[in-house]
């Protein structure tokens, strides 16, 4: 029924699907434009936050005690989330949370589902499944209704539609709106979405929602957003269902204090978010009158059970690592091939697959850190980055000539007298191809090396040979 990530098992290697990418100019000129805003709200919020690092600090020591009993706080948000009448679900993979959310829809006749918060519906493809179901999705949040009348995919974890600019919005609502006239402003475009969801909130009777943390003391959820669409959706429906990650869980409701400051700041540069909605259970006389939620596994607990890989878990999805990112800012999102782009995606979508599928992902990256500096739980993403190259090319990923070059080069490198020898044949194999002290262009398999970079030359004397000379000199 589903592919798990919302991402193709052929889908292409990352290089290949960011070169079509990259010769689109709207696209990249979108994209460095909203990051760029993005991060200037960021860095001004930031700024003025005394208590940041330590912060970041406590938000990390939250997230890794949670993750080292994930087990147990599961197990007590289930019992106090079933207590405050609320129906916990167990989903091992994409397919049985698919299966148990249609089901749930069935059960009370509905044919149609407002949404919103939905990235992880997305990882599980839950719209396919409930189209070849006969139930229609209708997405509330504004960037996730764009995506969805665009018949497009998300690039960005908070802002899925940020490849798009106000012109091509404009022209897809009046098209899939039937609006004969519509205004070029952002709140022209917003009161169109306004009024096209009002009165599908009102008639819809079941909800869906994601969240954003999972409240183990009280079997509550809570999610945060910036429109109020949120609110409608789990305020108004008489079902509520909620996917949620395994991953999301928070020990206690105070938690919140540390993550909701730091969530706003690096995700859109606020101090807080408009909207931050929890709910716990069913009271009665008010909606919901009914409430499910469901957990997913999908493949968390292979990444929880690598002490090497285990912090990825901790994301708290702000989509800072995006916004920073150099490769990101040239490519967009959609040459990740996944839910999940960015230096985030880059090692929970290989992870999540269990490295099946995906694997040019971790390639995907400069290496330069800045992801790390602005990770609000201080991911180390660069660490785990190279952690998953060596997994890659320890299960064949790499090319036979490039495994076979490396081999050579390690050999070489662990002897003195080796690497010197090395030194002399490609001193003497590369100057055909030097000018002007760089190897401009190198033949054949090598040519990915100076596609798009040149290269130093290997000088004529080596640091040994120099500090030898200079030994020489000094004792005579």
């Amino acid at each position: 029924m589903s592919v798990k990530v919302g991402q193709a098992a052929e889908a292409p290697p990352f290089a290949m699907a960011a070169r079509g990418l990259l010769a689109n100019a709207q696209l990249r000129h979108n994209v460095r434009h909203a990051t760029d805003m993005i991060r200037a709200r960021r860095a001004h919020a930031v700024g003025e936050t005394p208590d940041w690092q330590q912060l970041r600090d406590s938000a990390r020591a939250i997230k890794d005690h949670v993750l080292l009993h994930l087990e147990a706080y599961l197990e007590q948000f289930e019992a106090a989330c079933t207590a405050a009448g609320g129906k916990v679900h167990w989903a091992r993979d994409a397919d049985e949370a698919n299966s148990t959310i249609v089901d749930i829809v069935r059960s009370h006749g509905a044919t149609e589902v407002i949404k919103v918060k939905t990235m992880t519906s997305d990882e599980t493809s839950l719209n396919p499944a409930l189209e070849t179901a006969g139930i229609t999705p209708i997405e509330t949040d504004l960037a996730d209704l764009i995506i969805q009348l665009g018949s497009d995919k998300p690039s960005h974890i908070v802002v899925p539609a940020l490849h798009r600019n106000k012109a091509e919005i404009r022209r897809l609502f009046m098209e899939k709106m039937q609006l004969p006239e519509l205004g070029e402003r952002a709140e022209d475009l917003a009161a169109a979405a306004r009024r096209y969801l009002r009165e599908r909130f009102l008639r819809v009777p079941v909800g869906f929602s994601g969240a954003n943390f999972a409240i183990a003391e009280s079997g509550s959820l809570c999610v945060v957003e910036s429109e109020g669409n949120g609110r409608m959706c789990i305020s108004l429906p008489k079902v509520l269902i909620s996917l949620v990650g395994v991953e999301k869980i928070i020990p206690k409701f105070g938690d919140l204090e540390v993550f909701l400051q730091l969530l706003a700041r690096s995700a859109t540069g606020e101090r807080m978010n408009p909207y931050n909605s929890i709910w716990t259970g069913v009271t009665p006389g008010d909606s919901p009158q009914e409430f499910h939620v469901v957990l997913l596994d999908n493949g968390r607990t292979g990444v929880l059970d690598e002490p090497e890989t285990r912090p990825t878990l901790a994301c708290i999805r702000c989509g800072a690592c995006l916004n920073i990112c150099p490769v990101y800012r040239q490519t967009g999102g959609h040459a990740y091939g996944s839910i999940y782009a960015g230096p985030i995606g880059a090692i929970l979508t290989p992870q999540l697959q269990s490295m099946k599928h995906s694997r040019s992902l971790p390639f995907a990256s400069t290496l330069c850190g800045a992801c790390y500096d602005v990770c609000p739980v201080k991911i180390d993403i660069p660490e785990i980055l190279l952690y998953l190259r060596n997994k890659v090319v320890k299960g064949g990923g790499a090319p036979v000539g490039e495994r076979v070059a490396m081999k050579a080069a390690a050999r070489a490198m662990k002897n003195g007298k080796r690497l010197e020898s090395a030194q002399k044949l490609v001193r003497i194999a590369q100057k055909p191809f030097v000018h002007e002290g760089r190897i401009e262009r190198l033949p054949g398999m090598l040519a990915n090396w100076t596609r798009f970079r040149d290269l130093p030359a290997v000088p004529a004397e080596s640091f040994r040979q120099w500090w030898a000379a200079r030994e020489r000199k000094e004792t005579k």
